[in-house]
C-alpha cells in the first residue's frame, strides 16, 4: 500500500517506521525545511518504551532511565515518592526521559533513504474512492492509498478532513527547556505541586537537565521579554531546588509552550485519511500522557491496517480502538492540575501536606493501573 504521512515529528516518523516494517510504501512530508530537533526532552511511560521497542528502536544509551517519580508541594515538603521498578518489572519496560531531538534521529535512522520530503507542507486534500492525492505549499503533488495526519496541535489535515480548527488554548502555559544540569537528579522525576503553578525537573542523560515551569497564560497576555526575571517573581520562596534551577538559567534557554487541548472526535478520519497524535487529540502535557498516546495510536494504526480489508475500512475500527483511551487521558491531563477555581485550593500547602499521609506504597500500584487504563500495549 502507499501511504503518506503528514508531520516528520514523533508520531508521524514512528508510524512510518512502523508502515515500512509492515512492507508499505511511505513517504513523508514535513513543512519543515529540515528535522525539528528542539523542544526539551519527553517521558516516556511503560507504554511508550514498550511501543517503541515493538519498532526496533533501541533506547539504552539514550536519555535517562526513571525509577521513581516524587511529588513535593510548593516549599518542598514530600506528598508522595512513587517507585517505578514495580512497573518496570510487571510491564517488562522502563520509563524514561529522552531529548526529543535524540529519538527523532533514532526513528528517522529506521527509515529508508529519501522517505520524509522536507519543505512540503499541505495545502490541500483530495480523497475519493480510489486514493488520496495531496497538495503541498510549493504545488508539488503526491498521490497515495492512505493519507496519515500527524502534522500536530495546528494540523492542516484535520482542518481539511474534519472542518475544524486547531487545539484551543486552555488557560495555562509552561515555561521549559533543557539544559546543563546544575546537579545531577538521579533517576528520579520531581514534580513540585503549588496552588496556581507547577514545577518540575528531572535528568534527560548525559548531564542534560528537563526542568518546567507552568502557570496561567493566555493567548492576549503581553511577550515576556525576560522570562527568566519572571519566573523568578513567580516562583520565588518555592522550595529547594527551584532557586538553584532558575539560577542556572538564561533567557534563551526558555521556551514558552501554550497548554492546547482538543475534542477527541469520535471518527478519527474520513475515507482514507486517518489522524494520529496531536491531530487527533491535542491535551496538556501534565503527566506526560501527550506523546506514549501517540505511540499508542501508532501501534493501533498499524494493527488495524494489517486486519483491515483495504484502506477504506482502517477509519471505523481505528477509530474505535483508539477514541476512548486517548478521550480518557486527555481528561486525566486536563484535569489532574488546576490553576484557579475550588479544584485549586486542593492544591494548597495544607492540603496538599494532608496526602502525605497516603502511604508511598499505594503510589505504584494506583500509577500502574492509571497506565494500563490508558494503554492497548500493557
Amino acid at each position: 500500500m502507499r501511504v503518506l504521512v503528514a508531520g516528520a515529528g514523533i508520531s508521524g516518523l514512528a508510524v512510518a517506521r512502523g508502515l515500512v516494517a509492515d512492507g508499505h510504501e511511505v513517504v513523508v512530508l514535513e513543512g519543515a525545511d529540515g528535522p525539528r530537533l528542539g523542544g526539551g526532552a519527553i517521558t516516556l511511560w511503560c507504554n511508550g518504551t514498550a511501543i517503541l521497542g515493538d519498532l526496533g528502536v533501541d533506547l539504552e544509551g539514550t536519555g535517562q532511565r526513571l525509577s521513581a517519580l516524587s511529588l513535593r508541594t510548593a516549599r518542598g515538603r514530600r506528598i508522595m515518592d512513587v517507585d517505578l521498578e514495580p512497573l518496570t518489572a510487571r510491564f517488562g519496560s522502563a520509563p524514561r526521559v529522552i531529548p526529543r531531538g535524540s529519538l527523532i534521529n533514532l526513528l528517522a535512522a529506521g527509515l529508508p533513504d529519501g522517505a520524509v520530503r522536507f519543505g512540503a507542507r499541505v495545502r490541500d486534500v483530495e480523497a475519493g474512492r480510489d486514493g488520496v492525492r495531496v497538495r503541498t505549499a510549493t504545488g508539488a503533488e503526491y498521490e497515495a492509498d492512505l493519507l496519515v495526519g500527524a502534522d500536530g496541535v495546528r494540523s492542516r489535515v484535520r482542518a481539511l478532513v474534519l472542518g475544524d480548527g486547531p487545539a484551543a488554548p486552555t488557560g495555562l502555559a509552561i515555561w521549559q527547556g533543557l539544559t546543563p544540569a546544575p546537579f545531577d537528579p538521579g533517576p528520579t522525576t520531581t514534580l513540585m505541586i503549588g496552588r496556581q503553578a507547577d514545577a518540575g525537573f528531572m535528568s534527560a542523560g548525559n548531564g542534560l537537565m528537563q526542568w518546567f515551569f507552568e502557570r496561567p497564560w493566555s493567548p492576549g497576555d503581553p511577550p515576556v521579554d525576560k522570562p527568566v526575571e519572571m519566573l523568578r517573581r513567580r516562583f520565588a520562596g518555592w522550595g529547594a531546588p527551584i532557586a538553584r534551577v532558575l539560577d542556572s538559567l538564561s533567557d534563551g534557554d526558555v521556551e514558552l509552550f501554550p497548554h492546547t487541548r482538543h475534542k477527541v472526535p469520535r471518527r478519527w478520519g474520513a475515507g482514507r485519511c486517518v489522524l494520529l497524535g496531536d491531530a487527533a487529540h491535542a491535551m496538556p502535557p501534565v503527566g506526560a500522557h501527550g506523546t506514549n498516546q501517540a505511540l499508542e495510536d501508532v501501534a493501533a494504526l498499524t494493527a488495524c491496517l494489517r486486519a483491515a480489508p483495504g484502506p477504506a475500512a482502517v477509519v471505523d475500527a481505528y477509530s474505535v480502538r483508539r477514541r476512548r483511551r486517548a478521550a480518557r487521558a486527555s481528561m486525566v491531563a486536563a484535569n489532574t492540575l488546576a490553576a484557579s477555581g475550588p479544584r485549586a485550593l486542593m492544591q494548597s500547602e495544607p492540603m496538599m501536606r494532608l496526602l502525605a499521609a497516603v502511604p508511598s506504597r499505594l503510589g505504584a500500584p494506583g500509577f500502574g493501573r492509571l497506565l494500563r487504563a490508558l494503554s492497548d500495549r500493557i
